[in-house]
């Protein structure tokens, strides 16, 4: 028998972290925003930018949670997870190339984000890789 015990944990943070994030811009995005020095205002246009990838964060947190439990689904959403996380890391990586600095929370964010998806990057080289 496999042990799954890493992946587990991997899905669990992982999707923890994507629907919290999710919970928090999607329903207080002015605040969220601020604690990184950004000013959304309230231009409904705007607003609805930011809550749509919001709720895409809530969508794949739960089926990272969901994964946890049902072992089918594990792989598919080990790669969906390394995918999500990545994207937004090297986004923030080609941003602060081309723009520059940002604020010290959005460094963390982009640690965080490279490190959760090599975590599950890694942890889908796991699942697959012949015993």
């Amino acid at each position: 028998m496999k042990n799954t015990m890493g992946e587990k944990w991997v899905l669990a943070v992982a999707g923890g972290i994507a629907l919290g994030i999710g919970l928090l811009v999607g329903f207080s995005p002015v605040a969220f925003y601020a604690s990184s020095e950004i000013e959304l205002g309230h231009s409904a246009s705007l607003l609805s930018e930011i809550r749509a990838p919001a709720m895409v964060l809530i969508v794949f947190g739960l089926a990272m949670l969901a994964a946890v439990g049902v072992p089918k689904i594990r792989a598919a959403v080990l790669v969906a997870a390394a995918m999500l996380y990545l994207s937004y890391g090297i986004g923030r990586l080609i941003s602060m190339a081309m723009d520059g600095m940002p604020h010290s929370n959005l460094l963390v964010a982009m640690a965080l984000e490279v490190g959760v998806g090599l975590l599950c990057a890694f942890a889908y080289w796991r699942h697959v890789k012949p015993a």
